[in-house]
């Protein structure tokens, strides 16, 4: 289940589901990254805030350079570059990871046995590319992680209500995963897709089991009073972002 906390009076959501892990999605009062400049000092002043909440500084706060594709890398102490990657895998307690998104799909991966996190940016490209199977995937390869025992939460993105495609995106989309039934409808004449629930079936499919993933209930579209949207606001800059921190 989803709910609110606050960082300094701003809101913040989490999952229970995640319960053991220090994470939360920002909102639109607790905005972390932005390119236009009237954001700028808001977003000064909540990378502060939110440093001081996890307890570790500035520069240990780190994020990919996210380029939708379906790249995922491990998070380095010392490191804060990681090029074309779309998926950053914590196994430190000196840093902080968060990736940003506007409508894209936010899954966060927790073990609770391995004490270990992942965040991945899927939007539909890497939604098609199976980034989340991917994350799981490599957690599982290269740290021990047995899938049954993950536990994801994925975060507010645009959702069945809203997300329309064209025929390319469709058929990208519904071979993502082996069963694609209940994941799209026609809806006078154009193809709308549940983006969540894509990346869900990829969890399941990965081994997950289906009560330890937690879908988020808000639409970035609907709940844009809220969240940030790319579609709504016109190609906004502005974005919510997922953060953990072990």
């Amino acid at each position: 289940m989803f709910y609110f906390e606050e960082i300094n009076g701003k809101k913040i959501l989490k999952s229970s589901i995640l319960s053991g892990l220090t994470h939360f999605f920002t909102t639109r009062e607790s905005v972390i990254k932005t390119k236009e400049p009237e954001f700028e000092n808001i977003v000064e002043e909540n990378k502060k805030d939110i440093c001081k909440y996890l307890q570790i500084e500035e520069e240990n706060f780190i994020h990919p350079s996210q380029t939708h594709t379906s790249n995922v890398d491990v998070a380095k102490v010392g490191v804060s570059v990681y090029p074309d990657t779309d998926g950053l895998i914590l196994t430190n307690k000196v840093q902080a990871v968060f990736l940003n998104f506007a409508d894209c799909t936010p899954v966060i991966i927790y073990d609770p046995l391995n004490k270990i996190a992942a965040v991945s940016h899927a939007g539909w490209r890497g939604t098609a590319a199976k980034i989340a199977y991917k994350t799981v995937q490599k957690m599982s390869e290269e740290f021990g992680s047995a899938p049954v025992n993950l536990k994801a939460a994925i975060g507010p993105a645009i959702s069945f209500c809203c997300y329309n495609v064209g025929e390319d995106v469709y058929r990208q989309l519904m071979v993502s995963v082996r069963n694609f039934k209940n994941l799209s409808e026609i809806r006078e004449g154009s193809i709308f897709v549940d983006l969540k629930g894509i990346n869900k079936r990829q969890l399941i499919e990965a081994g997950l089991k289906v009560e330890n993933i937690d879908v988020c209930p808000f639409c970035t579209v609907c709940n844009n009073e809220l969240f940030f949207s790319y579609r709504r606001e016109n190609g906004t800059t502005n974005r919510h972002s997922a953060v953990v921190k072990l």
